[in-house]
């Protein structure tokens, strides 16, 4: 059995992707198991070719994992910790960066800079596994959603990467104006934001629908537009290529923002230097720097962009 640890959230699965298939591909025959939160499993089951989830937390002990796979591989960080709940099992092979706190000599070395896909790619590449960074799509999971929405995801995981709500709302408001007919989504953790968006906004409670993690996925993949923060839906329309806009702050879109050379996908940043993701807060700087009138000129550019999907002939004007 293969055993690969990648216990975060929807955007670190997402970011994986290519090197669970590269993984896939290297061992046709072999059971490949991926230790995961529990929640994510409608999401997993998008990718293929995994064919056992083991419930798992990030960066506590491994208890469901059954001990001695043959191969573990960490896609979860540069260790020591995530080096450790694999070491626990005994593995005859691990394969991860190279941590000197984990007693782990081999492996790559660790680069802060680099994109999130690039990473693990890089890293099965070491071992020998080839990898396709652009190979990021996944399939649409059987859910009932209104196709043809434009999505506004105001929620991310840290306070320093919320773009405030009122700005949200203006972005909405005007969109609406243009003759999108926008929904409000979130986590059950940010309902209350999303309703007071939506209220700013001047739309219904229908606007804020309550979905599971198969309905959102479905719900972007039908979308029109998505606009977001960087947070794990941004990585969902970058698998259904789904025209977004991606606002960032305070980490760069060089290291988890959508692939090079897709025009739809519009990451805006205003930063210097990239910091950590999960600050605190209050907002970033650079993303306080983003403009309404910045996000709706995008979301044109985005739509227009793609190679099928066009706007409306009414246009988002800029105030």
């Amino acid at each position: 059995m293969i055993l690969v640890l990648r216990a975060l959230g929807v955007g670190d699965l997402a970011t994986a992707v290519p090197a669970l298939r590269g993984l896939r591909a290297a061992f046709p025959g072999e059971t490949l198991s991926l230790a995961a939160p529990a929640w994510l499993t409608p999401l997993i089951l998008t990718i293929g070719g995994i064919d056992r989830i083991i419930p798992a937390r990030e960066l506590e002990p491994l208890d469901a994992a059954p001990a001695r796979p043959r191969l573990a591989v960490n896609l979860h960080g540069s260790g020591p910790e995530s080096h450790h709940r694999l070491q626990a099992l005994h593995p005859d092979t691990l394969w991860a960066f190279a941590s000197r706190a984990a007693g782990h000599s081999d492996g790559p070395g660790w680069h802060d800079d680099e994109h999130e896909v690039r990473r693990w790619c890089r890293l099965a590449r070491y071992y020998g596994v080839a990898c396709d960074e652009s190979d990021l799509d996944l399939h649409v999971p059987d859910a009932d959603v209104t196709p043809g929405v434009t999505i506004i995801h105001p929620g991310a995981k840290s306070p320093a990467r919320r773009w405030p709500p009122d700005r949200f709302a203006a972005v909405a408001r005007r969109l609406v104006t243009a003759g999108h007919r926008v929904l409000v989504t979130g986590s059950p953790q940010e309902h209350d934001l999303c309703v007071r968006v939506a209220e700013l906004a001047g739309l219904t409670q229908e606007a804020v629908p309550r979905t599971g993690l198969s309905e959102l996925a479905a719900l972007v993949a039908s979308a029109r537009l998505v606009i977001c923060g960087d947070t794990g839906i941004a990585h969902l329309a970058t698998a259904y290529r789904t025209p977004s806009v991606v606002l960032f702050g305070p980490v760069s879109p060089a290291r988890w923002g959508p692939p090079a050379g897709r025009p739809y996908h519009r990451p805006l940043w205003h930063g210097t230097r990239s910091e950590r993701g999960d600050l605190p807060g209050p907002v970033h700087p650079a993303l306080l720097a983003i403009t309404p009138d910045e996000v709706l000129a995008a979301a044109t550019e985005a739509e227009s962009a793609h190679p099928t999907r066009r706007p409306s002939p009414t246009a988002v004007t800029r105030s």
